[in-house]
């Protein structure tokens, strides 16, 4: 069995708009499910820690998706967790005062969603991050949040997990 776990962005929650959208398509695809919740977590690298702690007692194989702050989390626990797959949305990479905090590049199918109008994460982090690695990498018509482009990114999604087997 797989399971798919999120992790949410900074300002957002566990079952915010998209999360549920994109869980809903995880379900009817027959995955198990669940998501994080770092709300009260400023801090990243606490974030990591919390994934890596909740997630220690699945024994299945997982998936991780994250959103801007979650897409940074999920990216720095993916290789910890021998993750199958990754998906990121408009993930904080190369954030200004905090390159440093970036994670290396995981080593297994990485698919990026931006929008080229992101007002938070600059279009050109996941740019850089996707040509690093050779990442997929989808850049849409929306900003930050990408709420209005749920079901574009649903149809990434869909591909991704068929494409690394899930």
């Amino acid at each position: 069995m797989t399971t798919v776990i999120f992790s949410h962005g900074q300002e957002s929650g566990p079952w915010g708009r998209k999360i549920r959208a994109m869980a809903e398509l995880v379900e009817s695809l027959g995955f198990d499910l669940g998501s994080i919740d770092y709300q009260g977590i400023p801090d990243p690298t606490e974030r990591v820690h919390k994934l890596l702690s909740e997630t220690e007692q699945i024994n299945d194989r997982l998936i991780l998706i994250g959103s801007s702050m979650g897409g940074h989390v999920a990216t720095a626990a993916a290789n910890e967790l021998d993750a199958a797959g990754l998906f990121v949305l408009a993930p904080a990479y190369f954030m200004e005062g905090y390159e440093d905090l970036t994670p290396d590049p995981p080593g297994m199918p990485i698919c990026i969603v931006h929008g080229w109008h992101d007002e938070v994460v600059p279009v050109e982090n996941s740019i850089r991050y996707a040509q690093q690695c050779h990442a997929t990498l989808h850049l849409i018509d929306s900003d930050h949040r990408l709420t209005s482009n749920i079901d574009e990114i649903n149809d990434y999604l869909k591909t991704f997990l068929k494409q690394i087997g899930a």
